[in-house]
């Protein structure tokens, strides 16, 4: 008979292992010493002691999936109970026992974090799902256009939701997508309506343009001109294969219009400035008869003046008004002049400038009679109005003495 702490072998070669709960049969040994066989099921021991060695690091080190942990921690088990190896078995069930929780406590981490995951699957999902909805209401294509496609793919490299929640925001998020691209589709459908719509305006607009290109009727024809450029601008603009022809061709007609008028132009501007020089020196001429000393000699060399001015053709509008006012200068003092000379002369004004001026010198001395009358008695609100209205006869006075004096009187 052999034994060692944890097993023993009888007389028969029947083989037992020491356990908390007694000895049980490992089984029987005939073909060698009792040593042999116990160190035989010893060796089977050492073999469940490196298979539950080895679990334990793939369970603590390696993302081995609780399912096939608990495979492999019950085939052990099924051995460790089996009780075919000699050594501290109760020890090894207390190792399962231990990895056991730690397989259970590690199902329950991942179920956690399996948990959040999902639920920062579902936050992600949804906030794809809000911004979706709300590019689909923008107005700018190309940057939404782009932002959906880069929340497409954002959404590929989410993890799955539970079936239904996952169905319910993906169609949430498509049915935003297809909504834009209607609206998109639906703008451009509109915007190239549009443009066809400018293309036959700025046809009509250039053929008119065209037609007027060798006109000679400068001021309407160049009035008519800014009302096609007005027209064009609020056209809008025509597809691109079309816009840049069209607009060459509209302003190659202006261009030639505009040329031509200028190259006119430039002529009279040459001719304007000719008779401005020649009008300077009749302004010049015309104001050497002042001051008026022979008014018939004056009126007659003014009138042989203008005659000659009137021959000169136009000048530049800018200088129009200086030297035209130099000659009506001339003219107002000749006109001046001759009232003068025909209130001098003439009998009837100056006797009706005579009695006026008596009717006014009766009126003031009258009116300085009754300030003197009302001072007198001591009427000051009195004498103060008689004196306002004698200032105003008294200016009528001084004016129709002076109307007197040019008579000669």
């Amino acid at each position: 008979m052999s034994s060692d702490p944890w097993g023993r072998v009888d007389e028969t070669g029947t083989v037992y292992v020491r356990t908390a709960d007694g000895e049980k049969v490992v089984g029987s040994w005939q073909a060698g010493s009792p040593d042999e066989a116990l160190a035989y099921f010893e060796r089977k021991y050492e073999g469940l002691v490196v298979e539950i060695g080895l679990l334990e690091k793939r369970v603590k080190t390696t993302d081995l999936s609780s399912k096939d942990a608990m495979a492999a921690i019950d085939h052990l088990r099924e051995q460790v109970d089996a009780h075919h190896a000699v050594g501290d078995l109760d020890a090894l069930r207390t190792r399962l026992d231990k990895l056991v929780a730690l397989v259970e406590k590690r199902r329950e981490e991942r179920k956690a974090q399996r948990a959040r995951q999902s639920d920062e699957a579902r936050q992600a999902k949804e906030a794809l799902v809000a911004e979706a909805e709300e590019l689909a209401q923008s107005d700018q294509w190309r940057a939404a256009g782009e932002r959906l496609r880069a929340l497409v793919d954002t959404w590929k490299g989410l993890p799955r939701l539970d079936r239904k929640s996952d169905d319910e925001l993906w169609h949430r998020f498509s049915h935003a997508r297809s909504a834009f691209s209607k609206r998109r589709k639906q703008h451009f459908a509109q915007l190239d309506a549009q443009r066809e719509e400018a293309r036959r305006t700025k046809e009509r607009l250039v053929a008119e343009a065209e037609s007027l290109s060798n006109s000679t009727d400068w001021g309407p024809t160049a009035a008519r001109y800014r009302e096609l450029m007005s027209e064009w601008k609020a056209a809008g603009r025509a597809q691109r294969e079309h816009e840049e022809d069209l607009w060459n061709r509209f302003r190659g007609a202006q261009d030639v219009f505009f040329a031509a008028r200028s190259s006119v132009f430039a002529e009279r501007d040459a001719e304007q400035a000719e008779n401005l020089k020649l009008k300077e020196e009749l302004a010049g001429e015309a104001e050497k008869l002042l001051p008026i000393t022979d008014l018939k000699a004056a009126r007659a060399a003014f009138r042989a003046l203008n005659e000659r001015w009137e021959a000169i053709g136009h000048v530049p509008r800018d200088a129009r008004p200086k030297v035209e006012g130099r000659m009506h200068a001339v003219e107002r003092a000749l006109q001046e002049a001759e009232e003068a000379e025909w209130r001098r002369t003439n009998p009837e004004a100056r006797a009706r400038a005579e009695g006026l001026t008596g009717q006014l010198q009766a009126a003031v001395d009258k009116l300085k009679g009754q300030i003197e009358q009302a001072r007198a008695q001591g009427n000051t609100a009195k004498a103060e109005k008689l004196e306002r209205e004698l200032e105003g006869r008294q200016a009528l006075l001084d004016q129709a003495l002076k109307g007197l004096q040019e008579f000669g009187g």
